[in-house]
């Protein structure tokens, strides 16, 4: 039995070097990995990081329409408004949206789906600070599932220090992957005092490699009466890896 032990000690040790030599030379994936279920929480962390890292250095450019609506439920009224944009993001300047329509309540679109597109963008200029890291957040393993018939790990997110950029909740990791498929979170820090609750369901998708967005919806509870739900569901994408448009 020590000698069991002993052995698989050892074992996990190898596979914790090898994670910080590939993060080094930055290699995204790794080419042998132990079993599925035998990874530790920092190992699934570390793959995290490391897939994030890679993903960055790798996306050059994308383009894509995106369609964002809200519904608002008062005690004496109901307002509907929705917005299709154009997202043109690139890995130096961030995100920029061009807006085709606007349909529903003025009110709805300009102060609420357009200030999110606003906090958006600012936040797409700062990676570091929203980054699923150590430096930003407490992980806790808290067991495994299946998304689209892949495997994936289930951990408990905690934010260091509360953000309106951070959240809290649970994060669902792809087991081959190591990309962020799927989340259940609060924002750490309320962005508005108007809104007393939000919870947000997330969901990513691999497309030619690359893990991008979805679809978003989030279930708003607003302080002086009422909700609203919000969603936020992208077209199909166009990707320039960076590669490509160095050779442009």
């Amino acid at each position: 039995m020590n000698r069991l032990i002993f052995t698989r000690r050892i074992s996990n040790r190898l596979v914790t070097a090898a994670d910080a030599i590939l993060t080094c030379i930055g290699i995204g994936k790794i080419p042998v990995s132990p079993s599925f279920s035998s990874l530790s929480e920092e190992q699934i962390v570390n793959r995290m990081q490391m897939h994030d890292r890679a993903h960055m250095k790798m996306l050059g450019s994308y383009q894509a329409q995106r369609h964002d609506a809200i519904e608002y439920r008062g005690f004496f009224k109901t307002l509907t408004a929705s917005m299709d944009f154009e997202i043109n993001y690139d890995a130096s300047s961030g995100k920029r949206f061009r807006i085709i329509s606007k349909r529903g309540s003025h009110v709805l679109c300009e102060k609420v789906l357009q200030r999110a597109v606003e906090s958006e963008k600012k936040a797409s200029l700062n990676r570091s600070a929203t980054a699923w890291t150590r430096a930003n957040y407490i992980f806790h393993l808290t067991g495994s599932d299946r998304l689209n018939g892949r495997p994936a790990y289930v951990l408990d997110v905690e934010p260091i220090a509360p953000s309106k950029l951070l959240y809290r909740g649970r994060i669902w990791v792809d087991g081959i992957d190591f990309a962020v498929a799927k989340m259940e979170v609060q924002p750490s820090k309320a962005p508005s005092f108007w809104l007393s609750r939000t919870v947000i369901h997330h969901v990513n998708k691999d497309v030619d490699g690359f893990w991008l967005p979805q679809q978003t919806r989030s279930e708003i509870k607003v302080r002086v009466g009422g909700s609203a739900v919000m969603t936020i569901d992208y077209g199909s994408y166009r990707i320039v890896p960076r590669q490509s448009v160095l050779d442009q």
